[in-house]
C-alpha cells in the first residue's frame, strides 16, 4: 500500500482541503493559460517536434488544458466524496504534468543562455523551478490524500486500526 508523503497541507490545513485547492488552482491556472492561448501572439513550439504549425500547437495545448480541467474536477469530487478512484487520473496527470514543466523549464532556458538572453534565462530558470517546486507540492498534497483514501478503503472507513492479515 502506497503511504502518504506529507500529513498536512501547509502546516495549517487538511490534506483533503490542500487536494481541494490544488484542484481549483490546476483549474484557474487552465483557465488563465486558454485565455492567453487565445488572446496572444505567442508563438508556441514543440521541443522534438519543431515543424507543426503554430494552430495545430495551439490547438493540441488547449485540449491538453481542457483535459487538465476535467480531471481536476474529478479529483476534487474524489476528495469531496472520499472515492481515491476518482483522483487517480489527477495523480497520474500531475507527476506527468510536474516531470513535462521541468523538462520544458531547463530547455527554454538553455535556448534563451545559448540565444544570448542570459538574463531572460536566469529569469526563466528562477521562475520555472519556483513553478515546479509548487506543483511538486500540489502533487504530493493529493498523493497524500490519495494514499490515505485508498488505505481507509482497504481497512475500512470506520475500522481506526489498520488491518492486519
Amino acid at each position: 500500500m502506497a503511504k502518504p508523503l506529507l500529513n498536512n497541507c501547509c502546516l495549517c490545513t487538511s490534506l483533503r482541503n490542500g487536494s481541494i485547492i490544488s484542484g481549483i488552482l490546476a483549474i484557474v491556472l487552465s483557465i488563465i493559460t486558454i485565455i492567453v492561448i487565445f488572446t496572444t501572439r505567442v508563438h508556441f513550439k514543440t521541443i522534438v517536434f519543431d515543424f507543426i504549425p503554430n494552430d495545430i500547437v495551439k490547438i493540441i495545448l488547449v485540449i491538453n488544458l481542457c483535459m487538465t480541467i476535467l480531471i481536476s474536477v474529478l479529483m476534487i469530487a474524489g476528495a469531496m466524496k472520499r472515492n481515491h478512484y476518482l483522483m487517480m487520473p489527477w495523480v497520474v496527470l500531475g507527476i506527468m504534468i510536474a516531470i513535462g514543466l521541468l523538462i520544458s523549464v531547463i530547455y527554454t532556458a538553455v535556448v534563451f543562455f545559448i540565444d544570448g538572453f542570459v538574463l531572460t534565462g536566469v529569469l526563466w530558470l528562477i521562475f520555472g523551478l519556483i513553478c515546479c517546486a509548487v506543483l511538486t507540492y500540489c502533487w504530493c498534497v493529493v498523493y497524500s490524500e490519495y494514499a490515505n483514501l485508498a488505505e481507509e478503503n482497504e481497512r475500512g472507513r470506520y475500522n481506526k486500526q489498520p488491518y492486519r492479515r
